[in-house]
């Protein structure tokens, strides 16, 4: 399995403090007390604006953010990260209209753009991932928030603190 390697920095434009990460960090501060740029060396991974993977979600693939406060729209900075495992083989997940996978049900192994115009769902309430890790958007054409999707059973997006986000697309999350 290949590894993440991420690099915080406490300024944009990769000045000042560092820490570099190579695994899941629930609390950077006791590393650094901001953290305005990053540095995605390999892997892929959801940073977070608030300690234990709270908040908004962002999603980072390889590359250089000098300053993704202002690339995201971010009004907090980065305060934990999660790495995402590369999954090879296939993807399945079971979206549901309601919770308690209630409802429609559709199963997808690949990526959704319009959940509204493929399924004819206006709302997803409830999932089960059975394999590979998906991001879910809340607009369609992956626009808007996002919540990243491990494998397991998500019986309820009100209760995990999402009420106000429906999900219109989905997105497998691949080896680049």
């Amino acid at each position: 399995m290949t590894m993440g390697r991420i690099t915080f920095y406490e300024e944009r434009n990769f000045q000042g403090r560092s820490y570099e990460c190579m695994s899941d960090c629930g609390d950077m501060s006791s590393y650094l007390s901001r953290c305005h740029s990053c540095r995605v060396e390999s892997g892929c991974f959801m940073v977070y604006d608030r300690t234990n993977y709270m908040g908004n979600q962002y999603f980072m693939r390889r590359g250089e953010y000098a300053d993704y406060m202002s690339m995201f729209g971010m009004r907090d900075c980065i305060r934990s990260c999660r790495m995402i495992p590369m999954h090879r083989g296939q993807f399945r997940m079971r979206i549901y209209e309601r919770e308690n996978f209630g409802g429609q049900m559709h199963e997808m192994m690949d990526d959704c753009d319009n959940m509204m115009d493929r399924y004819r769902m206006s709302n997803c309430m409830s999932c089960h991932v059975m394999d590979g890790h998906w991001l879910m958007y809340e607009q369609p054409n992956y626009r808007g928030r996002m919540m990243y999707m491990r494998p397991g059973e998500y019986r309820s997006f009100k209760d995990m603190g999402w009420s106000g986000m429906r999900f219109m697309s989905m997105r497998r999350i691949m080896d680049m």
